[in-house]
């Protein structure tokens, strides 16, 4: 009797699938396949391949090994032959093994997750209690970028360092139009990734409305249209989202504040606009808003991006304030008060008046109302989910993806972690490596950054060094007159290489993926400076950058290798 240790299961009609592979093998008379043991008993004739009973099972996608027999077996019994005799009796269950995932939400990760689970076999019900497509595409990445865009158009039609030769035109803004637009190319966009999808995948059943965990194998839907269903599941995914995070100042639940959902949906373009916080989403739409004709005024309790390398703060923060967006560093505000369509902020330097308020302190894990503890999901000290590298929560059969958990809040991340989360619910066994995640804030100058900061790299243990280009050095910065940034390479000292990159420049989102393939590539600073570049092209400055290590780059004629 052959054994095999078999990983990649998910249900006993897999087993069924792997027997008939099996006993498909010459020279095999049956074999017992067992899902909850995750083993196979093979009865062979001598000389049976081993090679050709682990090549069996991995041609289904499973992975088998050879295993010891069980200390108990009498080999050869008759138990053996009667279990061998009954197994041929069974069928086929057929593809997917009909394995049954919940996905809670419809984001980015829970899409991913969704469509991969199906594509595995499975059968999925998506649970959504608010607009299909979740944040990126209805109130995020998309209609920001958009209202980004628009206003750098209107910057440039004001204002531009070929002024001299072409001639301003300040720009009428018609807020209205550009917010028909906005919202024409999200219900687009949500109709076509998000929306039209679901509804041509027949293995996948939409609920709408709001769930919540009764243990850890079954749901409760409260029902959009009224009543309740339970659900139950095999495997479940939390793909809940995040939303933002307010701040408890006295007095500013009663006034009519605004969040970037409110921001970005408004019609209305304020005269004056005070903004709180420091990062990605302040900042953001603190300049879009200020080049669409808002007069802002940035509260931050520290610096700008004050948890980055303290280069990136000083130099967005010298460039908002050329654009004469006021930036108020360690200020907060401990009163907020409205009356009369007016806010008035009380702060350590005084009052600031505005009429309308943005909120931009972080954004909060969707979890609260999950009922996470009836299935023992365990959350961190902010409500995020904890999970591993695999996705998996604290509780067995139950993942977790995107801004619910405790990993990095981008959609891309998201959406690969709902990609392998749908994976190893259904057998596999995939990781997602996040040592070298790109980031990119939509700001002009855009600030770009991957895997290490100087301070991150020492807190780590590890020693460092490192070079600053700015970008009067770049070409391709110096054609277009605008030299505002700079180019940051970090190497792990001793062995030079590139662990780290930050990058705040015009075009910096568009470097910063030839920086992270040069991170996971492990290479060395030098490799990178003797890469070839095109010129004249912004990403050049990472070549430049990495022969600041060797040479003097204002030495060099252009486009020296």
């Amino acid at each position: 009797m052959t054994h095999l240790k078999i990983t990649g299961m998910t249900c006993d009609s897999c087993a069924v699938h792997v027997k008939d592979a099996l006993e498909k093998v010459p020279g095999v008379r049956s074999a017992v396949v067992s899902y909850p043991k995750g083993t196979a008993q093979i009865a062979a004739e001598p000389g049976t391949s081993p090679d050709a009973l682990t090549g069996a099972v991995a041609g289904l996608g499973y992975r088998a090994m050879l295993a010891e027999a069980p200390p108990a077996e009498k080999r050869g019994s008759l138990l053996d032959k009667a279990f061998g005799w009954l197994g041929r009796g069974e069928k086929s269950a057929g593809e997917g093994c009909g394995l049954r995932i919940a996905v809670i939400g419809s984001g980015g990760a829970a899409m991913a997750a969704a469509l991969k689970a199906v594509e595995q076999g499975a059968e999925v019900t998506l649970i959504e209690r608010g607009t299909i497509g979740g944040t990126c595409v209805n109130v995020g990445c998309v209609p920001s970028k958009i209202m980004i865009r628009a206003a750098h158009i209107a910057h440039l039609r004001r204002a531009s360092p070929f002024d001299g030769g072409i001639q301003a035109t300040p720009p009428a803004i018609l807020r209205e139009r550009l917010l028909a637009q906005q919202q024409g190319r999200v219900d687009e966009l949500r109709h076509a990734k998000y929306e039209g999808i679901l509804a041509s995948t027949p293995a996948i059943t939409v609920l709408r409305g709001e769930a919540c965990f009764q243990n850890g194998h079954t749901l409760s839907v409260r029902l959009a249209e009224g009543g309740e269903r339970e659900v139950a599941f095999d495997r479940c995914l939390i793909a809940t989202g995040a939303s933002p995070a307010v701040p408890p100042i006295p007095g500013l639940k009663d006034t009519p504040y605004w969040t970037s959902n409110e921001a970005l949906a408004s019609n209305i373009l304020p005269k004056r606009l005070a903004v709180i916080g420091s990062s990605v989403v302040a900042v953001e739409l603190a300049q879009a808003f200020a080049r669409l004709g808002s007069q802002v005024t940035i509260l931050a309790r520290s610096t700008l991006f004050f948890r980055e390398d303290p280069a990136i703060g000083e130099a967005v923060t010298a460039a908002f304030r050329v654009e004469d967006i006021t930036v108020l560093e360690h200020t907060q505000a401990s009163q907020v008060a409205y009356a009369n369509g007016e806010f008035v902020l009380t702060t350590g330097h005084g009052e600031i008046r505005a009429d309308q308020l943005l909120i931009a302190t972080g954004r909060a894990p969707n979890t609260r109302e999950l009922a996470l503890e009836a299935a023992g999901v365990t959350v961190n000290a902010q409500g995020a989910i904890v999970i591993d590298n695999g996705m998996r929560t604290t509780a067995q059969h139950i993942y977790a993806a995107g801004d619910c958990t405790d990993q990095p809040q981008f959609v891309y991340v998201a959406a690969a972690a709902g990609t392998r989360a749908a994976i190893n619910m259904t057998g596999g066994d995939a990781a997602l490596d996040l040592s070298a995640v790109p980031a990119v804030v939509f700001t002009d100058p855009q600030v770009a950054t991957v895997g290490y900061s100087e301070a991150e790299a020492h807190h780590d243990g590890i020693e460092t060094d490192s070079r600053l280009l700015t970008l009067d050095n770049v070409p391709r910065a110096l054609a277009n007159f605008d030299t505002r940034g700079f180019i940051k390479l970090v190497a792990e000292a001793g062995s030079d290489r590139l662990i780290g990159v930050q990058a705040v420049a015009p075009e910096a989102g568009e470097l910063i993926q030839t920086a992270a393939l040069a991170i996971r590539a492990r290479m060395t600073v030098q490799e990178l400076a003797d890469h070839l570049f095109p010129y004249l092209t912004m990403v050049e400055g990472l070549k430049l950058a990495a022969q600041t290590f060797a040479k003097d780059v204002t030495q060099l004629s252009c486009c020296a290798g």
